[in-house]
């Protein structure tokens, strides 16, 4: 075949012309370049590899990673884990070989997505987000992604994601946005963690964490400022009550000192923002992670204390007195899993008195049965959103309208085991969370996502709204 015939077979003399054109109108300094790039528009984008490797999350624990290629460049998502606290969430898929990173390794995940989600997936338009979801749960076959891995799925679902807001030359959050068929955009109240307890932390604090929210900010960024200077005069806090060694910290950064009261976090909590001058701008939250605590019908707020356990039982109804008043003596706007994760009754009564927003994490799981169970009983009235519950960037979406649909708020969430990728601050944006929990301002994983929202907030411009007062209605 001549040169002629070729450009003739291809039409590429039309589209060189176009191109050339293109170049001549836009006045470039750079021809080549602008007709490089003019050139690679035209084309319609595949995905043409996925590779997968085994990283290590921020505690060291094995989770995976994948890249995926279209002709437009290379897209990495890696994914969170945490401690699986059910049957009813997504499976992590592990090797099992205590003889490797004490069996949590993830090689079979990573080998079921180089052998067999990649051959798949190669040649599917990385734009359609719902089918690339479809075809790895019905590659997969069961119920809860144990067969190829929710890690598996979920970090070739995100990268997936990425590659098809890269298509439509669209932001990540204005991408999901898309998908999900929401309009309006929201930069979330952050819910920063700042002490940290239960099995977050060595002391022993009962309660998983006390977070800040600062929804009387008017910008992200004004709110992230907040949560720095607030989390820094509470290290200060503790430093004159407890000493440096007070300032430990947990697995997403919250200060750990070595108290054992609710109350005592709490104090030291509202001492550090009567210090900032914020007061009023601030609010308090408290993941309390009953769960970990609860034995039988009973609650052990001494759990952690080997000498004290069993002298500090509560009652369903004891715990609803003591959140009744923590919240008429604190600030506190939102409790987070008050009861164990099937303590439906109290849960319900609790939720019904109006006082705060209550949180479903372990109670929910992110699945959808149980979340329309809870509609229909209305036990809760927000969801904690854990993507690696649920599997894939499709079924999240799902999950949120249902719970925007029970008008709940929704609290987007990272996980004790997180990596730098800043994929959780874009879905919380483009899904209009209005809330987002991502750990303390500090270390590294967490402020990938918070840091993440500055650009956001900073790429919107005039158009970017900060939830603030309205964290509960986006």
């Amino acid at each position: 075949m001549s040169v002629q015939d070729y450009l003739d077979k291809h039409m590429l003399s039309r589209k060189i012309e176009d191109a050339v054109n293109a170049a001549v109108r836009a006045k470039t300094s750079d021809p080549v370049l602008f007709i490089s790039n003019h050139m690679k528009k035209a084309v319609s984008s595949v995905i043409t590899k996925v590779k997968a490797r085994q990283i290590l999350d921020s505690r060291g624990i094995p989770t995976v990673e994948v890249d995926l290629y279209t002709n437009k460049g290379m897209f990495r998502a890696s994914v969170p884990s945490g401690t699986p606290i059910g049957m009813y969430e997504a499976v992590e898929l592990r090797d099992g070989d205590k003889g490797t990173y004490l069996g949590n390794g993830v090689t079979r995940a990573v080998r079921n997505v180089n052998e067999k989600i990649s051959e798949a997936l190669i040649g599917m338009d990385p734009t359609l987000q719902s089918q690339i979801d479809q075809v790895m749960i019905d590659l997969d076959k069961t119920e809860k992604k144990g067969e190829l891995g929710a890690n598996a799925i979920l970090a070739v679902s995100i990268a997936a994601c990425k590659a098809g807001a890269a298509e439509k030359e669209v932001p990540l959050y204005k991408h999901i946005a898309d998908l999900s068929g929401q309009s309006n955009l929201f930069l979330p109240v952050p819910a920063f963690t700042v002490i940290s307890g239960g099995k977050h932390a060595g002391n022993t604090l009962a309660a998983q964490e006390i977070m800040i929210l600062p929804i009387g900010a008017t910008r992200f960024e004004e709110a992230l400022q907040m949560g720095s200077e607030t989390y820094h005069h509470l290290k200060a806090v503790i430093t004159e009550k407890y000493g440096a060694h007070g300032c430990h910290v947990g697995e997403d950064g919250g200060l750990a000192p070595n108290i054992s009261s609710i109350r005592e976090g709490l104090d030291l909590v509202k001492e550090a923002i009567g210090r900032t001058g914020y007061n009023e701008k601030i609010k308090i939250a408290i993941d309390v992670a009953a769960t970990d605590f609860c034995i039988g019908a009973k609650y052990d707020l001494d759990f952690k204390s080997p000498n004290k356990s069993g002298q500090n039982f509560k009652s369903g109804e004891d715990m609803i007195e003591m959140y009744k008043e923590l919240c008429n003596d604190y600030p506190i706007v939102s409790i987070e899993d008050p009861f164990d994760k099937e303590d439906w009754e109290h849960i319900r009564n609790f939720c019904g008195l109006g006082i705060c927003q209550v949180v479903g994490d372990d109670l929910l799981m992110s699945n959808l049965k149980r979340i329309d169970r809870a509609k229909r009983e209305s036990t809760c009235n927000a969801l904690l959103l854990k993507v690696n519950q649920v599997g894939t960037v499709t079924e999240a979406i799902e999950v949120v309208k249902l719970a925007k649909d029970a008008h709940w708020g929704v609290v987007t969430s990272h996980r004790c085991g997180e990596t730098e990728d800043s994929f959780l601050a874009d879905l919380s944006v483009g899904l209009a969370t209005g809330q987002i929990k991502a750990g303390a301002p500090c270390r590294g994983e967490r402020l990938a996502k918070y840091n993440q929202l500055i650009r956001i907030e900073e790429e919107l411009g005039d158009q970017a709204v900060y939830a603030g007062e309205d964290w509960r209605q986006s």
